[in-house]
């Protein structure tokens, strides 16, 4: 009976994957991502790093993306830009799919150590995605020490944020070790995406949304008009509620001091590392000291950067650091980008544990309650009508943060990859004009914390990772 509702289960989720993803054209947020990249400098890829148990056959994991593939139409598809600037993008199949293109496999050789691996994935993140093609790559790499494999995905962040790739993952991911027959097939749908398009029939489409949308808005703006006429008052009250609240959002004033240690940065060499933290741990320490588990593990980061600035003689109260702060909604669909960036004045000077949590549950309540945290979203499309080098800088409009902190769903299961038991699962973000990138997701009871650290920011990475081990340790001590 266990192995049947298991069974039953598993089929559940692929469904749902099937299901992953199906708009037909980018959103605003995600045609700026697209648009704004300057490679490595804006670069837009994120990562996750699966640590397996043993090498899986290589067969079968072709098999399982092929699968994959024909399930998850987003897989096959390309982005194709509009031959007149009416609108954004659109996904297109791509008529030249190869999935031999998109997973590799390659040896570690006599240097097969984790610092190696690392190395081979930073030069691999690197490496700009062929813009003609499908935004994804997976690499196979063998040979790791203990007689165990790794599994590199690699996308673009205009396919999905890393929350979001991690559900559709969580889904695809099998719950056994041994091949599971009879797997969901996708049925013929025909849509939009599933189809190569051309530039001019998706300039058509943009110009037919313009027509179709206009009585709405006018309908709209019209609405927002009587309700003044109305009500002056209270219109005018929540007008200024909204302009202070974009105030704070665009240009939010005392967000801290810039680290002196970090301000020399470029984005052109990445060094990755990892830390671990048991979620039970980090879980009893946000309890206690009134937070979320998110707020424990920002925490820790922040006792990091303190131990890392203490041990350069460097003191800091407070220091700017940019937290996603999550705008979907129910009725959302999966996939996409449903996000904005806060950002605070993070507590670095706190020395004890339980306040810095506290601190940090405090601000980032004030930030998710902001009224404009979605202005990025209604600024994006006028970004999307400029000129992309325009666009690009003003992507980098705002203030200058050293740090920039996720935190994507994670999996409480054992699951495998074509066979292979996942040990470990490492994300990695990008550097989007930040010094340091971390990207918390936990496997069962362990958290792996991925870093992307910028070479030109940090030029003794061990101190600044003994530091941060120091800074959950202090945490998850109490």
């Amino acid at each position: 009976m266990v192995m049947a509702e298991s069974s039953s289960e598993q089929h559940r989720r692929w469904l749902m994957a099937g299901e992953w993803s199906r708009a037909e054209h980018l959103d605003e947020i995600e045609t700026t991502l697209w648009r704004s990249e300057r490679h490595p400098e804006q670069s837009s890829t994120i990562a996750t790093l699966l640590i397996l148990d043993r090498s899986p056959n290589w067969k079968r994991l072709v098999a399982a993306h092929e699968w994959a593939a024909d399930l998850v139409p987003r897989v096959r598809q390309r982005i194709v830009e509009p031959a007149l600037p009416t609108g954004p993008p659109a996904w297109s199949r791509d008529p030249h799919f190869r999935l031999s293109y998109h997973l590799r496999r390659q040896q570690l050789g006599t240097r097969n150590t984790m610092t190696d691996l690392f190395e081979l994935v930073q030069t691999l993140l690197l490496s700009p995605f062929d813009r003609r093609r499908p935004l994804w790559e997976a690499t196979l790499v063998e040979g790791l020490e203990g007689q165990r494999a790794a599994y590199l995905l690699k996308i673009h962040h205009a396919v999905a944020g890393g929350a979001e790739m991690a559900r559709l993952l969580s889904a695809l991911h099998s719950r056994t070790r041994r091949h599971t027959p009879n797997k969901p097939v996708p049925r013929a749908t025909g849509r939009a995406g599933e189809r190569d398009r051309d530039p001019w029939h998706i300039t058509a489409d943009g110009l037919g949304e313009l027509l179709r949308d206009a009585p709405a808005v006018a309908a709209t703006l019209a609405g927002t008009a009587a309700r003044a006429v109305a009500n002056p008052l209270r219109s005018a009250a929540a007008g200024q509620r909204y302009l202070a609240s974009l105030r704070r959002v665009l240009s939010p004033g005392d967000v801290g001091t810039p680290s002196p240690l970090l301000r020399h940065r470029d984005g052109r060499l990445w060094l990755l590392r990892s830390l671990e933290c048991p979620l039970s741990d980090l879980r009893r320490a946000a309890r206690s000291a009134g937070g979320s588990v998110n707020d424990a593990y920002l925490a820790g980061l922040l006792g990091g950067i303190r131990r890392y600035h203490e041990h350069h003689g460097v003191r800091l109260d407070e220091l700017p650091i940019t937290v996603p702060v999550s705008l979907r909604r129910a009725e959302d669909p999966l996939g996409g980008n449903p996000y904005a960036g806060a950002v605070i004045p993070a507590p670095v000077g706190t020395t004890d544990p339980a306040e810095r949590i506290a601190a940090i549950r405090g601000l980032l309540l004030q930030a998710t309650n902001e009224p404009a945290m979605d202005t990025f979203s209604l600024m994006a499309p006028l970004v999307n009508r400029v000129p992309s080098t325009v666009g690009a800088v003003a992507v980098r409009v705002g203030p200058r943060t050293d740090l920039a902190a996720s935190n994507v769903p994670g999996v409480t299961e054992t699951v495998y990859l074509a066979g292979a038991r996942i040990d470990r699962i490492i994300p990695f973000g990008p550097l989007p004009g930040v010094a340091i990138m971390a990207v918390m997701t936990s496997y069962q009871d362990t958290c792996s914390i991925g870093l992307t650290i910028d070479a030109a920011a940090v030029d003794d990475v061990d101190v600044l990772i003994g530091a941060f081990q120091e800074g959950f340790a202090e945490v998850t001590a109490g």
